[in-house]
Parts: C-alpha cells; sequence; structure tokens
C-alpha cells in the first residue's frame, strides 16, 4: 500500500467561545489563524465568518496578524440565544456594539484592527464614534452612515417565499461585473443559507436603526484612524456615500476599488487583497512593523 498524503487543511482554527452578551449568556463560533497584531473581521448582513477566506488562507498576512473571525448571534454556526422563538430578531447598533466589546473582553485582545463589511462597515463607524480608544485602527468596508431601502423588506421573510433564495436573489446584483463565478456563486450561498428573518433583522439596524448621519462629523481619527474603502459597483453603499463619509470626517482616508461590489472580502479575494495590503501596511508601519 502507497503511504497516505498528508491531509490538506487549510491555516484555519475553529472553536465556540462561551460569554455573557448584555447580560444574556451566548455561544459563538469563533475562527482564528495567524499570528501579531489582532484584527477582529465582522461579515456582512444575513452571512457568517465564511465570507474571509481569503484573508484566513494569505500567508504574508498571517505572518503579521492574528486573524480573528465569529458569527454573530443568529448566524452561521453561532447559535440563538435560548428562547430565541418568542421574539422577532431585530438587530440594533448597542447590541452590535456590545457583542463586539464582549468578544474583545473575552479573548483578551489588545487595541485590536478592526474590519467590518457593510453592517460591520457601519458598525465601525459607532466604534469610532463611542470606543475609539480600544482601537489601534478601524477599516469599514462598504461604509455609509445611512442607507435608504431600495426593495421591500417583507419578502425577507414570510410563508409563501423561500427565505434563503429570495436573500441569495436580493443580493446577487451586489457583486463586481469581473467577480469569478465560483467565488460569486460562494458569497451567494452563504446567504441563502442563513436563518429566518435573520437578513431582515440584520438591515432593521442598517436601512433604520443604525442612522449615524447627524453623528459621523465628531470621529476623531487622531484617537484612531479611519480607513474606508468601498467597490465601484456597490449600489448599496455607493462610492458617493463613502465618499461624503471621507469629506465630512476630518483625516479619514479612503480609497474606491475598482471592479469590486458589496461584497469584496469574499466576492474577488484576489482583487480586494490587493487594496487591503497598502492600508495593513499603513497599519503596520505605525507600529514600527516592516510593509506587506
Amino acid at each position: 500500500m502507497s503511504r497516505p498524503s498528508q491531509p490538506d487543511f487549510e491555516p484555519i482554527v475553529g472553536r465556540y467561545l462561551r460569554l455573557a452578551i448584555g447580560g444574556t449568556p451566548h455561544r459563538l463560533y469563533v475562527e482564528e489563524a495567524g499570528q501579531g497584531i489582532p484584527l477582529l473581521l465582522l461579515h456582512t448582513a444575513g452571512s457568517d465568518s465564511r465570507q474571509y477566506r481569503g484573508l484566513f488562507n494569505d500567508p504574508e498576512i498571517l505572518r503579521r496578524f492574528r486573524l480573528i473571525a465569529f458569527d454573530l448571534p443568529w448566524h452561521g454556526k453561532s447559535s440563538p440565544p435560548a428562547g430565541w422563538q418568542n421574539a422577532e430578531y431585530k438587530l440594533t447598533s448597542r447590541a452590535y456594539v456590545d457583542t463586539i466589546l464582549a468578544v474583545v473582553d473575552a479573548l483578551g485582545l489588545d487595541r485590536p484592527v478592526v474590519m467590518g463589511c457593510s453592517i460591520g462597515g457601519r458598525v465601525v463607524l459607532h466604534l469610532a464614534l463611542e470606543h475609539a480608544v480600544c482601537f489601534r485602527a478601524l477599516i469599514g468596508l462598504e461604509s455609509g452612515a445611512h442607507v435608504e431601502p431600495y426593495y421591500s423588506l417583507d419578502w425577507l421573510h414570510r410563508p409563501d417565499v423561500h427565505g434563503g433564495e429570495m436573500c441569495g436573489a436580493m443580493v446577487s446584483g451586489l457583486a463586481g461585473p469581473t467577480a469569478p463565478e465560483a467565488d460569486k456563486w460562494e458569497t451567494i450561498w452563504h446567504y441563502m443559507q442563513g436563518g429566518p428573518g435573520i437578513f431582515k433583522g440584520d438591515l432593521h439596524y442598517y436601512t433604520s436603526e443604525g442612522d449615524v448621519r447627524d453623528r459621523i462629523a465628531a470621529i476623531d481619527t487622531a484617537a484612531c484612524p479611519l480607513y474606508l474603502l468601498t467597490g465601484e459597483y456597490d449600489y448599496s453603499c455607493t462610492p458617493d456615500d463613502t465618499r461624503d463619509l471621507a469629506r465630512r470626517i476630518r483625516g479619514a482616508e479612503m480609497t474606491i476599488m475598482d471592479g469590486l461590489g458589496h461584497f469584496p472580502v469574499s466576492e474577488d479575494p484576489p482583487r480586494f487583497l490587493s487594496y487591503l495590503r497598502p492600508v495593513l501596511t499603513r497599519i503596520l508601519e505605525k507600529e514600527g512593523g516592516r510593509a506587506l
């Protein structure tokens, strides 16, 4: 018999973290890889941390950063809290910020960098406003202070419609036109697997409750650098939405990413990494490290 080859495992390690969020016990699924500066990664609405597979498999980044991604409660492999069946899920800014701070505290992270996309890009603005000193840098992907609903949220959770297929259909046009087919469809697949009503509940925060338009001028980038990266084909958080942020936040650095849409981290990882590396280099240089 021939000797079996070594299994081709990726460097990602996943575990379950038990912690309290707002006084309520939770069981969160967390993935990690790499070493160095902690980089906490926040997924988009209705999806989960699998979106960051491109970063988690980049050896150069893993040599300099400790990547950490968790599934929000109700998402991916994270469980909803006990008694979830008795309430409608609606994400709020307070619950989102409390979850992030609880994870940072539970893992003992020392001023991590936080990068979030879509709703994650929105909550980065909340962190900049309320907890800037807790972080060494914030990276907002597809960040806007507010998004007006351009579709009816009711279609996302009703008994005569397949919720997963509807979620996938609604996000399918948000990827850039040059996104590789396999990566685009894997992104859509993650949406098709979401729990009933979860995408709709996340969009409650994204389109209504999480509006920070009247507060963003108070963000102090001297306390914590803020980097904004938005895909040129994103029509949910448009390049103009992000340009407006950059105009109103003194010191914010902005880049519009050619060819990318609303899911840059998962729809075309190599193209996205070409834009992220200069930002990570800036962070490393501020810490006295070498460029990527």
